[in-house]
């Protein structure tokens, strides 16, 4: 009934009942969603928010679902992905970048255009959005040094332009990750470089990357944090646990640091191996692991 009368609210949308979430992360696990929509602008963005908070439904909001885990009970109310809103525009230094475009293809617009500072960012899958969200970063590159603003909705519909500063950026931190609110926009403050040099960065780091990371199996990629003073594919090697099998899922054994799905994982053998993998660490080191990847959803009714 209510996916009837959001379709029938919006036309464009894609909008899906009951649709599995393992379709769309990257681990290729996770429950259903009760319903899912692709809004196809920031503005439908805005009306849907409003439609949804008038109907009192719950609310979710992904990106590209790569450093994500979505429990086996999914997600109840409305999930909206933000993948279709993708364009690119290109001026001068400048990129303005809907959310739902993937930071891989933004970076290889910037070098398209002679442009530097987002050659860390040609391996990262996650969408501009979750870039944002969890200030993403790699090989000593993280967006908040390339940010000039984001344009973002408020959960009571108001969009608001925040510079840089107000975002609170930190490690894999926003404050997007308290207020809630969605990105709808980001202007990129790149400079001018050499198209050589930025194409040899990018290629040393996708070499860097392939070699080092299963990029084979389906994963959410880094798992956790790295804790102060430690690394943690490191702690993991040490305390015996590279390889470990629980489920379908397994600590890598070409980086210790990612959790692999290679034969039908489940939501819920991620989680417990993550657990197993924190109660195993500070056990033998005193050293708590924080999780860098979101868990979100409900958990299976019994």
């Amino acid at each position: 009934m209510i996916e009837e009368k959001i379709q029938e609210r919006f036309p464009s949308s894609i909008i899906k009942e009951h649709e599995p979430l393992s379709r769309y992360t990257y681990t290729k696990t996770g429950g259903p969603a009760d319903i899912l929509v692709f809004p196809q602008s920031p503005e439908e963005v805005a009306e849907l928010v409003q439609w949804i908070k008038a109907h009192e439904l719950p609310l979710t909001v992904l990106g590209n679902a790569s450093n994500l885990i979505v429990k086996d009970g999914g997600i109840r109310g409305v999930v909206m992905i933000l993948t279709k809103m993708d364009r690119i525009d290109v001026e001068k230094t400048t990129l303005t970048v809907q959310s739902g475009a993937r930071l891989i293809d933004t970076s290889y617009a910037a070098y398209e255009h002679q442009l530097t500072g987002l050659e860390f960012a040609c391996g990262i899958p996650g969408s501009i959005g979750g870039a944002v969200f969890m200030n993403a970063g790699a090989y000593d590159g993280e967006v908040k040094e390339v940010i000039e603003s984001v344009t973002v909705l408020t959960r009571d519909g108001e969009v608001k332009k925040l510079k840089n500063k107000a975002l609170d950026f930190s490690y894999r931190h926003s404050i997007l990750q308290e207020t809630h609110d969605i990105v709808l926009e980001v202007v990129f403050d790149l400079k001018k470089g050499k198209e050589e040099a930025i194409k040899e960065r990018m290629d040393e780091l996708t070499l860097l990357r392939e070699s080092k990371q299963p990029l084979e199996y389906p994963s959410c990629g880094s798992v956790f944090k790295r804790p102060t003073g430690y690394f943690t594919g490191k702690l993991i090697q040490e305390a015996g646990l590279q390889g470990l099998m629980w489920g379908g899922a397994q600590i890598s054994e070409k980086h210790a640091g990612f959790i692999v799905n290679i034969n039908h994982a489940t939501a819920t053998d991620y989680i417990e191996l993550i657990h197993h993998i924190q109660e195993v660490i500070y056990e033998k080191n005193q050293v708590r692991l924080e999780t860098e990847v979101r868990i979100i959803g409900e958990e299976v009714a019994k």
